[in-house]
């Protein structure tokens, strides 16, 4: 049966145009966005049809949403600066993934504008270059509960904002009635990308006290757990390093965490994950991916490991990045 979208429908789903004057892109170091079509319907959970996807500050998902509805471009928020991009599955998956940059301009705008999928393949800007699968990809939530990794496939509604500002841009994510096992909480992501570096900034909170809130990095062939956590030292970090890009080539995967707020670090098939002590405090910890292709890139593990020490060091002596 066909939905048609309404303007009543457009709001309920929560749609906020950008004003583009307010920011922009062709000087800008950072920036987000979250694109969806308007002009289309929903047929169960495929939307059909559509000419173009529309950027807007604030979206709320559509009760239809799933992976692979097509109604959001690359299928949630992105975010990047000069040196690389992200961007956040917001279905039931919830990973994060990475798009390798090989220049310093900002390239979103143009991902995924042909209606499939293309950033898989190399272009002049760079393209996907993680690959998640049923994974947690690169320093994204999920909740680990006796043995098993919980998705958030039940939410009662997801809302994602983005922000634009002149030194900084971000996402912000709220999940409300998020249910796993016998608890349901209230929990929001903030994403946050500054210009220069190659980490993300994720602060996380959750409504209740609940076991298993984790985060952490998809396991891959060809690599193996690189971790530091010093004596009597705030932060540490897990790592990973080898050729587990899709292109394939290198690349470093990384999470700088508070060794106070981690109960156990979990080696699972899929994914190495930090859970989190139960709490309703937030928690930051820093993701991060490094990509030989990038302009001056990384381009071997004792490279990679110095950087981790450099940033791991700043961490310890300034408490953030």
């Amino acid at each position: 049966m066909k939905t048609k979208i309404t303007a009543a429908a457009l709001f309920l789903i929560g749609f906020t145009s950008v004003n583009a004057q307010k920011y922009d892109i062709k000087t800008a170091k950072t920036y987000a966005e979250i694109s969806a079509k308007t002009d289309g319907h929903w047929e169960g959970r495929k939307y059909i049809g559509g000419t173009t996807f529309k950027n807007v500050d604030r979206l709320k998902l559509a009760p239809e949403h799933t992976d692979h509805s097509f109604d959001i471009r690359y299928e949630g928020p992105g975010w990047e600066n000069n040196r690389i991009g992200y961007r956040l599955y917001l279905d039931w998956r919830n990973a994060i993934d990475i798009f390798g940059k090989k220049t310093p301009a900002i390239i979103l705008p143009k991902v995924g504008q042909d209606n499939f999928d293309s950033y898989h393949e190399m272009s002049d800007w760079g393209a996907d270059i993680l690959k998640a699968g049923k994974a947690i990809g690169i320093g994204s939530i999920d909740r680990y509960l006796n043995n098993e990794k919980l998705h958030f496939r039940e939410v009662d509604s997801t809302i994602a904002t983005v922000v634009n500002k002149d030194n900084e841009s971000g996402v912000k994510v709220n999940y409300y009635g998020w249910k796993t096992a016998s608890d349901k909480i209230d929990f929001t992501s903030t994403l946050t990308i500054k210009p220069d570096q190659l980490y993300t900034k994720h602060t996380i909170q959750a409504s209740k006290e609940i076991k298993g809130i984790c985060t952490g990095i998809v396991k891959q062939k060809n690599t193996e757990l690189l971790k530091k956590e010093s004596k009597n030292k705030k932060w540490a970090y897990i790592a990973t390093y080898g050729t587990q890009s899709l292109v394939p080539d290198k690349l470093g995967l990384g999470i700088f965490y508070e060794v106070n707020t981690i109960e156990n670090i979990a080696d699972t098939d899929l994914d190495y994950l930090l859970v989190f002590k139960p709490t309703t405090k937030a928690n930051s910890f820093y993701l991060l991916g490094a990509w030989e292709q990038e302009q001056n890139g990384i381009k071997s593990q004792e490279d990679f490991v110095k950087y981790l020490d450099a940033q791991l060091e700043v961490l310890n002596k300034k408490g953030k990045m």
